[in-house]
């Protein structure tokens, strides 16, 4: 019998900087996923960060439907998620642009978010 591979637990360094994002925005909260941790509004997921089978951590966010086809010609560290029109993933380690993930994951949530709640928050490159 083959021995599963165990995912590794998101260390807390970057749970921190996700968070720090995330929990700032108009009624977010973070719940356990089916692995790793995701932050919902309203009922909606925001982001999910979660160790890999292969040992990599990612985390995946909604985005555009054009920014997701652009993000997917980039290559690594980004990817296309598996299921959903619109999600973005991206593996994340200890060279990860902070500041642009903040951007991205600040971008999810005004597409996850009710238009009324969306309209708080300030996005300078917009």
């Amino acid at each position: 019998m083959a021995r599963k591979v165990q995912r590794p637990p998101v260390p807390p360094a970057y749970l921190q900087r996700i968070r720090a994002v995330l929990l700032a925005l108009p009624e977010v909260h973070e719940e356990p996923a089916w692995v790793g941790v995701r932050w919902r509004v309203r009922g909606n997921t925001v982001a999910h960060v979660f160790g890999g089978e292969d040992q990599l951590f990612r985390v995946t966010f909604r985005g555009e439907p054009d920014e997701v086809s652009a993000f997917q010609h980039l290559g690594d560290p980004y990817f296309r998620g598996g299921w959903g029109e619109n999600v973005i993933g991206m593996t994340i380690d200890d060279s990860t642009d902070w500041d642009e993930l903040a951007e991205l994951l600040t971008d999810s949530y005004c597409l996850q978010a009710p238009p009324t709640l969306a309209a708080l928050v300030e996005r300078p490159h917009h």
